[in-house]
């Protein structure tokens, strides 16, 4: 292997790929990035066997070839080289990787290329094209939502459900539940219902950078992976096997109290009251005050025995009779933060029941939260 590739480029396709790398493994070559000469383009590839990224970066090559280097040594030594342009060169017999660049010139050992995991080379025909925007601003509104409870793996994934032209994610930790919907340019043949890691998604909406193109979404029968394909990179995950909640059926269908605030009012005032309440289980206490012929008022009160008390009241069109309600307020923060319209609802009913956050003016997001005890 014998090529020349861009400072820049390389650092970033290495930043890409890098976060999939294993820190720790058992397979030495797990720690290791895979290099290699494609059709005219540099591969570069990491996997932990759960998760993989695999990107492809513009490059002058003068011998075909592949290695597998340790991930940390080559991404620290090329982010401080001090050249434009790289030179690698790969003596075969030793496995051993040549860089230079200006004036620095480095020998690193590596791994055979062969004793990496393959990875799997998705059928673009089957899949199902999504519009990277779009798909993103779906993994944002919904990944937070899911646990990180090791002991209850489903609850760790997204559901990921298409029928027709029809898409949805559901995430939930048992205390909330995100669901995003969206319409497919076209009608898909197959359904698709599968539970994918949620931290796979959030890598995902991290790698996938241009929102003007398309990602290709491939579920190959029986392999238990989903595999992401875009124009410079791909990702391939494993799914996650189980049945995942029925939220449908906890989505509650009625509400006595409405309540319309501004998001970036009611966002600003979760942030406030959480500063105390971070201090006793982020408790914070809304009240929702009606008034005839007005706007009228939601209170934010929140107290702890060590650091104090708040309060800050937020104008609201409020519908429906009065209600004292406790939430955690890092999860109201986290929810605020991904709805994009000007103002957002909260329905509710009782102090014991969930309530529903969604956007004003979007039917496609909603987000069920579970009341804290009222103390």
């Amino acid at each position: 292997m014998k090529l020349t590739v861009s400072q820049a480029q390389l650092a970033h396709g290495l930043g890409l790929v890098s976060r999939a790398v294993s820190p720790r493994s058992t397979l030495p070559v797990l720690g290791n990035i895979l290099i290699a000469t494609d059709e005219g383009r540099l591969r570069l590839s990491a996997t932990n066997l759960e998760l993989g990224i695999t990107c492809w970066i513009g490059a002058q090559i003068e011998e075909e070839g592949s290695v597998t280097i340790p991930a940390r040594i080559f991404g620290d030594l090329i982010t401080t080289l001090p050249g434009d342009k790289v030179n690698l060169a790969l003596t075969t017999r030793t496995q051993t990787l040549n860089i230079r660049s200006g004036t620095s010139n480095f020998d690193i050992k590596g791994i055979e290329a062969s004793e990496f995991p393959p990875m799997p080379v998705p059928d673009l025909s089957t899949g199902v094209e999504l519009n990277v925007a779009d798909f993103k601003e779906m993994i944002q509104q919904v990944s937070f939502a899911a646990s990180t409870d090791e002991a209850r793996p489903v609850l760790q994934g997204v559901q990921l459900e298409i029928n027709e032209n029809q898409i949805s994610l559901a995430a939930t930790d048992g205390f909330r539940i995100s669901v995003r919907s969206a319409e497919l340019s076209s009608a898909v043949a197959n359904p698709v219902k599968v539970i994918i890691p949620a931290h796979s998604l959030s890598e995902l909406a991290r790698i996938a950078v241009n929102g003007s193109e398309t990602v290709t979404m491939v579920v190959p029968p029986d392999r238990g992976q989903a595999i992401f394909h875009l124009k410079d990179a791909e990702l391939v995950t494993q799914l996650i096997e189980g049945n995942f909640p029925d939220y449908r059926a906890i989505i509650p269908r009625s509400f006595k109290t409405r309540t319309v605030i501004s998001t970036a009012e009611f966002l600003k005032a979760c942030r406030q009251a959480e500063i105390i309440a971070r201090e006793g289980n982020y408790v914070i206490r809304l009240k929702m005050q009606p008034q005839e012929g007005g706007p009228g008022a939601l209170e934010f009160t929140t107290q702890s025995e060590e650091t104090g008390s708040g309060e800050v009241v937020v104008d609201a069109n409020i519908e429906g009779p009065e209600l004292l309600i406790a939430f955690n307020v890092r999860f109201l923060s986290e929810v605020l933060e991904v709805i994009g319209s000007p103002n957002t609802i909260l329905e509710t009913n009782q102090n014991n029941t969930p309530g529903l956050i969604s956007p004003v003016g979007d039917e496609t997001y909603k987000h069920v939260i579970m009341p804290m005890h009222l103390g």
